[in-house]
């Protein structure tokens, strides 16, 4: 009797410690390419190449998104939803669930924390806070849980990073008016979301890229959190008080921004901004009377590329840490209707919404059919 209680807890034991292996197994570092080279780009030639062990699907898999307040982030949602949908996605996932908890950092970790209990496969993210994630990067590791982080990124070789060159895109905005503006000037940077990876970036690609010209450049920042009616009020106070701007770079929210240069009588500007749909038809009907535009960044079907690895690294395909996209650029005079921007679309439809070298691509009808709430 003792002796076959004793072989129960050993038993018992190493059953446990086996089901331990499995869930602590971490990704191996291997040789790249990745399978599909031209989806899943190296950020660098040093960028290191992971292969996850192989899971057998379908598979659970959430989003757990932070600040929703603006059209980016609510068509995000809706093309993540439309993503899943899509019926070869469908077919390998079991559920896929998503959560928006706004600007609080606690709360967008308690709700990847939650994730991990429950037993999801896979957490996409996009980050509030690039830096304060470390102990539920390590939650998700340790029990074999796939991160990946997008847009918003995670400051961590424990995850797998989806993004566009966001300090690049505030380069070439700041170029733009740098050749727009040969002596220099007086500038108005529209900022998004205090904290996030994506503002950092963009700001510092902008100011080093001015200070870097050697012209004199008077820059004044205002807070636009890539919304629409905050950035077009924020720009606002800022004509009531400075006057005149000779040129204009904003991280969203850019329509706002070209109504209230409309509102207050403001002469039009060189102007490096995103890509929504109402700033390009701006940038088109205006650039004879001085609106001369550079429309850059990346649309919010990112989040459709974060799922499509994740589901790649749950295969146990060869992937690397971190996955580099390509921009949507389009610049003036090269604004053509019906490929640039759509009339009958709204404005805030965010244009360049696919990725042609993931084979992803959405119709605005798809995506604008999904709803933005959690489910």
């Amino acid at each position: 009797m003792i002796r076959a209680f004793v072989s129960g807890i050993l038993a018992a034991g190493t059953l446990a410690f086996m089901c331990s292996t499995v869930a602590y197994a971490e990704p191996e570092v291997v040789a790249g390419p990745s399978g599909d080279p031209e989806c899943f780009a190296p950020w660098t030639a040093e960028t290191k190449f992971l292969k996850f062990p192989k899971k057998e699907g379908p598979y659970r898999i959430a989003l757990a998104n932070g600040y929703i307040a603006n059209t980016w982030r609510i068509q995000m949602i809706q093309t993540a939803k439309a993503y899943a949908a899509q019926p070869e996605v469908a077919a390998k996932l079991k559920e896929f669930k998503v959560v928006s908890t706004g600007e609080d950092v606690p709360a967008q970790i308690s709700a990847i924390n939650n994730f991990i209990d429950s037993g999801y496969d896979a957490i996409v993210v996009n980050a509030q806070n690039p830096t304060a994630f470390g102990p539920v990067i390590k939650r998700a590791k340790e029990a074999g849980v796939v991160l990946v982080a997008f847009d918003n990124i995670l400051d961590t070789e424990d995850a797998i990073n989806v993004n566009v060159d966001q300090k690049g895109l505030g380069i070439l905005w700041a170029n733009w008016l740098v050749k727009h503006l040969p002596e220099g000037g007086k500038i108005l940077e529209v900022r998004g979301v205090p904290g996030t990876s994506v503002d950092t970036d963009r700001h510092n690609g902008i100011q080093e890229t001015f200070k870097a010209s050697g012209k004199k450049w008077d820059v004044v920042e205002v807070l636009g959190k890539w919304d629409d009616p905050t950035a077009q009020k924020a720009t606002a106070d800022a004509i009531a008080v400075h006057k005149s701007f000779d040129g204009i770079t904003a991280q969203g929210g850019d329509t706002g921004v070209v109504q209230a240069m409309i509102d207050a009588g403001h002469k039009f500007v060189p102007f490096g901004g995103e890509t929504e749909n109402g700033f390009r038809k701006f940038c088109a009907k205006y650039a004879g009377e001085g609106l001369k535009c550079s429309s850059a960044g990346s649309g919010p079907a990112q989040v459709a590329v974060a799922i499509k690895t994740a589901i790649a690294a749950l295969e146990g395909e060869t992937l690397p840490q971190t996955v580099k996209l390509p921009l949507a650029i389009v610049e003036d005079p090269n604004f053509k209707e019906g490929e640039d921007f759509y009339p009958a679309e709204s404005d805030n439809f965010f244009v360049g919404n696919s990725f042609p070298t993931c084979k992803i691509n959405f119709s605005a009808q798809e995506i604008m059919g999904q709803t933005k709430e959690n489910q």
